[in-house]
């Protein structure tokens, strides 16, 4: 099935329908989630060793995040059955989405700046480097989705609002474990009620 195009940007403030989103797993993950924000986060390919290198500090402190209220989601452009060997050690769902469906609704895109940028280099070197130390599960070598994904993050509050948004300048431009738990400490400082006004659904 072949994939859409991205959408323009989600902007905070806009709200997010909700859906349910089924996990590799089987774990059912609601966005937005009524008991607290969700930090969506998109990644690329299964076994992308960028993604590995970002996805272990979250994992390592997702106690953290958690005791935050801030509930972790990660998707990526491909099959579940291509995912799950690679991300069944991690302690939040992970979505396959091999069809970038979601890609296209959050307006997630693919540049070859996302691997041409100076500012990879050393992240791309250092995770390569890492997987091979690791001896980390080699991804596919034509990943579907293609290589040249950019990061995007949202966290979207129990209303649908979405309250704060990045879109990777580059594969290793996202938030890191410090920024989702300021944003978090920022969300309810601020309130999170569906009753706060909110422009039109995205």
């Amino acid at each position: 099935m072949p994939t859409r195009s991205p959408a323009r940007p989600i902007t905070p403030g806009a709200v997010v329908p909700a859906r349910e989103l089924v996990a590799v797993d089987g774990e059912r993950v609601p966005v937005p989630d009524p008991d607290g924000p969700v930090h969506l986060q998109f990644r690329r390919f299964a076994g992308c060793p960028v993604c590995s290198l970002h996805l272990r500090p979250i994992a390592r402190r997702h106690a953290e995040i958690a005791a935050a209220g801030v509930r972790e989601a990660a998707v990526f452009h491909s099959s579940a059955e291509e995912l799950r060997p690679h991300v069944a050690h991690l302690p939040f769902p992970v979505i396959a989405d091999p069809d970038k469906r979601l890609y296209a609704e959050f307006g997630v895109e693919s540049a070859k700046r996302s691997l041409l940028d100076p500012r990879a280099w050393r992240h791309i070197v250092t995770a390569v480097t890492t997987a091979l130390v690791r001896r980390d599960r080699t991804p596919p070598p034509r990943p579907r989705g293609g290589r040249f994904g950019l990061p995007a993050d949202f966290l979207i509050g129990p209303d649908g609002r979405v309250l704060a948004v990045k879109y990777g300048e580059h594969v290793y431009d996202q938030w890191s474990v410090e920024e989702i738990l300021h944003l978090a400490r920022t969300a309810v400082s601020a309130g999170t009620s569906p009753a706060a006004p909110a422009p039109d659904s995205v």
